[in-house]
């Protein structure tokens, strides 16, 4: 008899987990219900900004066919929530008043956007209430309310200074929009990039067309506007920002409360082990932006440094993958034999890229110390082990920075603005944790006018290109060299691009590659 599979949740992660098991359904061997609270399918959340500026379409952001997926013998209920777990009887409790059994249930629940504690919005994370011209731009319909306001030419104040939020403003700017970011401290990414690189992203945004609010502590909104909207950001200190769509970019939060009313052990997330079951519950997993995996043995390195759910989507993807492959072994040949399957991989430190027009910024690990900084350059250089050195270099007037923080010549941590060829060559050495050539002026030459002149850049095949999907180059050269010339028809072939969208002008650029070579 074959086993029911609940996933609760259709977001990109869900759809990742879903196509992985439908060989299985086809055959027979597992049943799936698939419960998405939103009345569409599974879709790009990352590129919500993108077709919020008109640079996309809503059916380039599909991820999953309803209609598709029912045919193949999936049970997809859409604009249904989960309203309660019964684990004693592997029930869930549906909005639309149906009792579903399981055999095996995935939380795919994904996060919600935080919503900053602020007078004239409504905190509550269960039931947040906006007024008009605020958004959280999270789903499709906050894309359609951000296109009416660029494509007016509007006033747009994005709240926050993390990738999303720059990549918002800066989108919004290019398409006609006056666009204003409102953050805590002296620069955006604080969390991330140091003094040098910040003040160089800075002045880059504005270079961009994106007015900068630093050190600017908000506290309310006024609602002055047409019919009770938005009109304008209220500061700390008096001040206001006045504007007619304010954009809440303030970081997300795991959605846990489902598994947390059913009893489950949360922290961040809903902890899970390394085959991504849910604490002393084997019927249940979670994956994606709601699961940490923090398994219980105290004496796990791995998960004693554990930061929680990173919030991006290539781990929620590689986790889909590896669950999809243990449940289906569970199927099949049971418990013995899924257990004895190889333990999802550790995902190592992930990489932070922001590319727009005329801006390209990479960063990756610990970027603090400063060349000088004797205490943190020594921290962690106990029993042998080598102290850390800076290699620093910077033209602020040409929005130029690259740092490289190394330990016995491995990098640690590195930020480079506006340079992007050296960016991609230190991102791959920080990926492979390779030593650093002894000169390192000789990788700040990647961006010199002969290297840009010649169009040199890094031609090993097993480059990853998306980080995302952990495609290299090799695959998407191959699927080109297959009849693939479009970015849209790469991505069909290899999911390359799927993601966050950062890569589209590399895929592009390895298509031009091959039919230049061809014409010649």
């Amino acid at each position: 008899m074959s086993e029911r599979i609940v996933v609760v949740g259709f977001g990109p992660v869900a759809a990742r987990l879903v196509d992985e098991l439908l060989p299985a359904v086809r055959s027979g061997l597992v049943q799936m219900l698939v419960v998405g609270q939103e009345a569409e399918a599974a879709y790009n959340r990352v590129m919500v900004a993108e077709l919020g500026v008109g640079r996309t379409t809503p059916e380039a952001l599909a991820m999953a066919d309803a209609a598709e997926l029912e045919a193949d013998g999936v049970d997809v209920r859409l604009g249904v929530k989960v309203k309660r777990i019964d684990r004693a009887r592997q029930h869930v409790v549906l909005s639309d008043g149906t009792n579903e059994h399981y055999d095996r249930l995935v939380f795919a629940t994904g996060s919600r956007p935080v919503i900053p504690n602020l007078t004239g919005l409504n905190p509550d994370p269960n039931g947040p209430v906006l007024p008009a011209g605020v958004t959280a731009l999270r789903d499709l319909h906050d894309a359609a309310v951000l296109r009416e306001a660029v494509a007016g030419g509007k006033r747009v104040v994005v709240l926050g200074g993390g990738v999303l939020g720059l990549e918002t403003a800066l989108a919004a700017a290019e398409e006609g929009a006056q666009a204003t970011v409102v953050h805590n401290g002296p620069f955006p990414l604080g969390r991330s990039i140091d003094r040098g690189s910040g003040s160089v992203l800075t002045s880059s945004l504005r270079s961009g067309g994106v007015r900068m609010a630093g050190n600017a502590r908000s506290t309310g909104v006024e609602t002055a506007g047409p019919g009770g909207s938005f009109s304008a950001l209220l500061l700390e200190d008096g001040s206001a920002i006045d504007g007619d769509l304010l954009v809440l970019s303030c970081g997300v939060r795991p959605r846990i409360e489902l598994a947390e009313g059913c009893g489950l052990p949360t922290g961040a997330g809903i902890l899970v082990d390394h085959h991504l079951r849910t604490y002393h519950e084997p019927h249940m997993f979670a994956i994606g932006d709601c699961a940490e995996v923090r398994c219980p043995d105290a004496a796990c390195l791995d998960c004693r440094t554990a930061t929680g759910p990173s919030g991006l989507v290539g781990p929620g993807w590689r986790q889909a993958e590896w669950l999809a492959e243990y449940l289906v072994v569970l199927a099949r040949d049971g418990q013995e034999a899924a257990d004895a399957l190889e333990a999802l991989p550790t995902e190592k430190p992930g990489v932070v890229v922001l590319k727009a027009r005329g801006i390209n910024l990479a960063v990756a690990g610990d970027n603090q110390a400063d060349p000088w900084d004797e205490e943190l350059l020594e921290a962690g250089a106990a029993s042998g082990r080598a102290r850390r050195q800076i290699s620093q270099w910077a033209d602020p007037e040409h929005g130029r920075y690259v740092k490289m923080t190394t330990r016995g010549g491995v990098l640690e941590g590195l930020v480079a603005v506006g340079m992007p060829r050296t960016a991609a060559e230190l991102v791959v050495l920080f990926e492979r944790a390779s030593e650093l050539p002894a000169d390192r002026s000789l990788l700040l030459r990647l961006d010199g006018p002969d290297q840009l002149d010649s169009g040199a850049t890094s031609n090993d095949p097993q480059r990853t290109v998306c980080r995302c999907a952990g495609v290299n180059a090799a695959s998407i050269e191959d699927s080109v060299l297959e009849g693939c010339s479009t970015v849209g028809e790469v991505s069909k072939a290899t999911r390359a691009g799927t993601g966050c969208g950062g890569c589209h002008e590399d895929i592009k650029g390895l298509i031009e590659k091959h039919f230049q070579a061809a014409a010649a």
